[in-house]
């Protein structure tokens, strides 16, 4: 899945927004332009350019947006300018420069954009009259950034690391851009399929005041509804101390399109806003009389005299002047209305302004702390399919990340003294390598002379034993059509029964030793065969699995599993990682915050998995690591299952418009799931410690060596250590990255939850001395930020809210001292260090995140 995109339900022209007829033309006059200036006098930071409301009236918050995935169906290139094809939506180029001369013709229009993907490259092709226009619209909060990332991600399938970065990416070019009134106070996130715990949590401590969600199961949307919960605080760290990941949380009432027939976008259908009672098109009279009813049964739903309407889609205002005129008539038409003794008023607004007002209202919230997952729009329309789909995508993209980490050639050539031709080994670990070589007795795996099959792992320096059957599987995919049955897709997971069946009752297998690794080949059929590994002193149990080209003659869609069974007694539990970072207890077929009626009993089940599953009991853990996002469930005591390739013969209807029939190198997939057997009080150890050095595992490159010297007297270097000693186990580096000429941003975790480690007390708080950490460079001063860098984190605030358990006081912020730096559990600190030395004499550029 694309970083911003990866599954959208497309919706071309499909649309149910808002998009007005106004006063303005596009070349005002004079007296317009007086004042824009005179409004300009106010300023976006701190939420002071927000509109008036009515304190004794029904307020109602237009919300003038776009939602443009960053790649999806098409390339960004061709979203970007858009093409000649009828199903391809207008270019977002022309949907900013649209946007940007409807703002400039009348001084109350406002506008939200997200993705700044797309926006920083509308931007460097503007002449500098208009990025100082754009730059004065900002300063207004006539145009307001939400969420700020380069993309809006998805919160399934994504790493926590990649969120950062990618985060902090978009928000440093807003910051070096439009500075303070750049800086999003919102986080927007309306077209994920579901919500994790843990990018509320990066939300929090990125300073963001609070966050509005699109997508939610239905059956909690309506339970919502019935309790007026549809704005709540998310506390969303079991380990972080309230309220540092608490993040006030709305979910939006249309998901993000505009209320049923009030769209005027070109993808839309209904009329425009006619307010001439001589013309035979009249219908002002009969719009407003509609849209006051669905204000007003909106405002049912909801708990203060404030309700939000978003005017916007996919890839709306392409022709920004047929919304805003019609939004401009709406506002006109339904506020003129209160000299009859209407008590609704119609705004202009934004995500920012309409949170303001909530957290003015000053009430009680009631708290979450569970997550949004699985997302369900119907009783058989589960999309946790999309957990699993194009698995060797998925691959591809976490191992990209890994790669982005680490160093290039010229840093290579800088550290070792040599220039060589470097090169990599994708296949090293299966001995491809003419400069390599692959280098069993904490684990013992025991197999089946008569199946094949795994049957037992011991633990043999924890003295656990645990009978284990591991096997492929695979469930027939629904196959019906829109009208009568949902059928499995890209996005929605609906077997056609409850049963997989088996890719095969045994396998055949033999046995390769060495001193060095032990395999057992299984092959289960000619398209699913898999290597059971262990290396000398690993304590682990790697299973490779291949599985393709996935045959369909038979006429059934498959969605093949890994499925290992055991005599655990789990009651019903299971665990899941949220992001790759803390661990969410599930349980079979319950929701945490309402009553569920399960109506599918393997895809409602099913949750995302990024980086690992366990199952246990009071005295035993099974752990399964994925090397890729993955889909995954217990769904009978004592069984853990994960979603290994899909191959599927109908569409799902949601919007990808074809059938998940994977071609060219993703007709085969290899990947790896990495098994620990342990004692409870212990396993933590073992899957957060393994877990950090597969996603973010060091690169081997290969040089032949001889090359010439990279510098005249450069040094040679056979070994180097950017550390002068080595981390405690449970603090990981996460960012190391050149902040300017003598500054690095510097970010350390604590990779483990609070309590989850009796056994080695890696749970504890850590002080580290940052002074003399580093071997060439001395760090003489630190400065403290949020999470994504673009805040001093002693000068940051955020809005604070009540919630319905006992309150924390929003903790003040602590002098940085480099010597005495401590991280609490879970806790990730964010500093930009000076500092002196040699840093990287490869890069010149000031700034690396240079545009």
């Amino acid at each position: 899945m694309s970083p911003g995109a990866a599954a959208r339900r497309g919706r071309a022209g499909a649309c149910g927004a808002a998009g007005r007829a106004g006063r303005g033309s596009l070349h005002p006059p004079a007296w317009l332009f007086l004042l824009w200036l005179v409004a300009g006098r106010t300023r976006a930071a701190d939420y002071e350019a927000c509109p008036r409301v009515q304190p004794d009236m029904l307020n109602v918050h237009l919300v003038a947006h776009t939602h443009d995935d960053v790649g999806w169906i098409y390339t960004v290139d061709q979203y970007y300018y858009g093409g000649q094809n009828d199903l391809l939506h207008p270019g977002v180029k022309n949907i900013l420069d649209s946007v940007f001369a409807a703002l400039q013709a009348e001084p109350s229009r406002r506008f939200v954009y997200v993705e700044m993907a797309f926006f920083s490259r509308w931007w460097h092709q503007q002449t500098n009259a208009t990025q100082q226009a754009v730059q004065e619209l900002v300063r207004q909060g006539r145009l307001e950034f939400a969420n700020g990332g380069w993309v809006m991600n998805d919160e399934a399938a994504t790493h926590y690391g990649a969120i950062v970065d990618q985060m902090t990416l978009g928000l440093h070019f807003l910051q070096k851009t439009f500075g303070e009134d750049g800086r999003p106070r919102v986080a927007w996130h309306i077209d994920p399929f579901g919500h994790s715990r843990e990018q509320a949590s990066l939300f929090a401590q990125m300073g963001f005041d609070g966050v509005f969600l699109g997508r939610v199961d239905y059956q909690d949307r309506e339970a919502r509804m019935k309790r007026k919960k549809m704005e709540l605080v998310w506390r969303a760290s079991a380990s972080l101390k309230p309220p540092t990941a608490d993040l006030f949380t709305g979910v939006l009432p249309n998901l993000y399109d505009p209320p049923k027939n009030l769209c005027w976008d070109t993808l839309c259908d209904e009329r425009s806003i006619v307010d001439n009672p001589e013309d035979f098109q009249y219908n002002a009279q009969e719009v407003v009389d509609y849209f006051l009813r669905m204000a007003a049964d909106q405002h049912r739903y909801y708990r203060t005299n404030h309700i939000v309407m978003t005017m916007g889609g996919d890839f709306h205002y392409g022709y920004a002047n047929s919304w805003f005129k019609n939004l401009d008539k709406l506002i006109q038409l339904v506020n003129a209305k209160q000299e009859n003794g209407s008590r609704v008023h119609v705004l202009y607004s934004t995500p920012a302004c309409y949170l303001r007002e909530l957290n003015k209202a000053n009430l009680t919230w009631s708290v979450k702390e569970d997550d949004f997952f699985p997302y369900a729009d119907g009783p058989h329309q589960f999309w946790t399919g999309y957990f699993s789909s194009r698995p060797a995508l998925k691959h591809y993209e976490r191992v990209s990340y890994n790669f982005l980490q680490v160093l290039m050639s010229n840093a290579l050539a800088w550290l070792s003294g040599s220039i060589e031709d470097y090169s990599t080994c994708p296949g090293l670990n299966i001995s491809f390598c003419v400069l390599s070589q692959i280098s069993a007795r904490y684990i013992r795996a025991t197999f089946s002379a008569e199946t094949g099959l795994l049957m037992k792992i011991e633990n043999m320096g924890q003295k656990v034993v645990l009978p284990v059957s591991q096997s492929f599987f695979w469930y027939k995919a629904s196959i019906g059509d829109r009208k009568l049955q949902q059928s499995s897709g890209a996005y929605v997971f609906r077997p056609h029964r409850r049963q997989p069946l088996p890719v095969s009752q045994r396998a055949e297998i033999y046995l390769v030793k060495s001193s060095l690794v032990q395999e057992v080949h299984q092959n289960f059929s000619d398209w699913c065969s898999q290597v059971v590994r262990l290396y000398r002193g690993q304590r682990h149990l790697e299973l490779q699995w291949t599985v393709g080209p996935i045959p369909t003659a038979d006429g059934w869609g498959k969605e093949v599993i890994s499925r290992f069974d055991t005599p655990l007694d789990t009651k019903g539990h299971f665990y899941t990682d949220s992001n790759g970072r803390e661990i969410l207890t599930r349980r079979r077929d319950y929701r945490p915050t309402w009553s569920l009626n399960q109506t599918q009993v393997v895809a409602g089940n099913y949750y995302p998995v990024n980086t690992r599953i366990f199952i246990k009991d009071g005295e035993k853990q099974l752990t399964v690591l994925t090397d890729r996002s993955q889909g995954g469930s217990s769904l009978r005591d004592g069984s853990l299952e994960l979603m290994v390739h899909r191959k599927l013969l109908r569409d799902d209807f949601r919007g990808v418009g074809e059938a998940l029939l994977e071609q060219g190198s993703g007709l085969v997939v290899r990947g790896r799931h990495l098994v620990l057997l342990d004692a409870v009080d212990q396993a933590a150890a073992g899957h957060r410690l393994l877990a950090e050095r597969e996603v973010l595992a060091p690169q081997v490159f290969l040089a032949p060596g001889g090359g010439a010297p990279y510098f005249q007297g450069a040094p040679r270097r056979t070994q180097f250590s950017g550390l002068l000693r080595e981390l405690p186990p449970s603090v990981h580096l996460l960012t190391l990255a050149r902040w300017g000429p003598d500054r690095l941003l510097l970010r350390l975790e604590h990779q483990f939850a609070l309590g989850e480690d009796s056994g080695h007390n890696l749970s504890s708080p850590v002080t580290l001395n940052l002074q003399d950490l580093f071997s060439t460079v001395t760090i003489t001063h630190l400065q403290e930020t949020t999470l994504a860098a673009n805040q001093p984190r002693e000068s940051a605030s955020r809005l604070k809210w009540t919630p319905d358990t006992d309150a924390a006081p929003y903790p003040p912020a602590a002098p940085v001292d480099p010597t005495t730096i401590t991280l609490q559990p879970m806790e990730i600190r964010t500093f930009v260090a000076s500092v002196l030395g040699e840093l990287d004499p490869w890069s010149h550029r000031e700034d690396p995140l240079d545009f």
